[in-house]
């Protein structure tokens, strides 16, 4: 499947207030929920329909919804938490989950603490969250977990992608498809994605 540069312009406009160093935690935070509920648009946009009948105020039609139930929404920790809210208000119904994954800054690989998956997984699938695809190794985790919990379609919605992190998760789950705002130049010798936007984690919480 495609990786996808999403294309619209207030994305890109709201990518820059993020990418300010400037920018205080609380309009970070803020801004990183907005940017996740236009990534869920973006990600979300070909879920298959149906057709029913229903009546509006004047008359009788044929109108379209979803074929069927909004996919489970699934936040890597942290970060994907300030993603994750934007998400929620555009399916404020669809059931959370949570994947815990620290990385070590040494060795750059990537470590599970906890995982919590609603049971609907395997019928509704899953809208994965992360604001960095750095060098892919939590999105691969992630992925890897959701599947052999059960989920068959399963999309990654991220801010700010390396090129590294999207050829290691087309290498390892070319099935999935990647959303992302922005696709970047590089990873600096950390695993940090240039020009980036630092740590997001740290600056939606106010963390150092």
């Amino acid at each position: 499947m495609p990786f996808s540069v999403v294309d619209h312009a207030l994305l890109r406009h709201k990518l820059t207030q993020l990418r300010r160093r400037e920018t205080e935690s609380a309009t970070f935070r803020r801004l990183l929920g907005e940017v996740g509920a236009l990534l869920t648009m973006a990600a979300l946009a070909d879920l298959p329909e149906r057709q029913i009948p229903i009546e509006t105020p004047l008359a009788a039609m044929q109108a379209p919804v979803l074929a069927q139930p909004e996919p489970c929404l699934v936040a890597i920790l942290r970060a994907g938490l300030g993603l994750l809210e934007g998400a929620m208000s555009i399916l404020p119904e669809a059931p959370v989950g949570h994947v815990g994954l620290v990385r070590d800054e040494t060795t750059l690989t990537a470590s599970r603490y906890m995982l919590r998956l609603p049971p609907e997984l395997p019928a509704r699938g899953a809208l994965l969250l992360d604001p960095m695809l750095a060098t892919g190794g939590s999105a691969v985790q992630a992925v890897r977990a959701l599947r052999e919990a059960g989920a068959r379609d399963i999309r990654f919605a991220c801010v700010v992608a390396g090129p590294e992190g999207v050829a290691r998760m087309q290498r390892e789950w070319p099935e999935v498809p990647i959303f992302a705002a922005a696709l970047d130049e590089r990873l600096n010798e950390h695993g940090f994605i240039l020009p980036g936007l630092g740590d997001a984690g740290d600056r939606c919480f106010g963390t150092e």
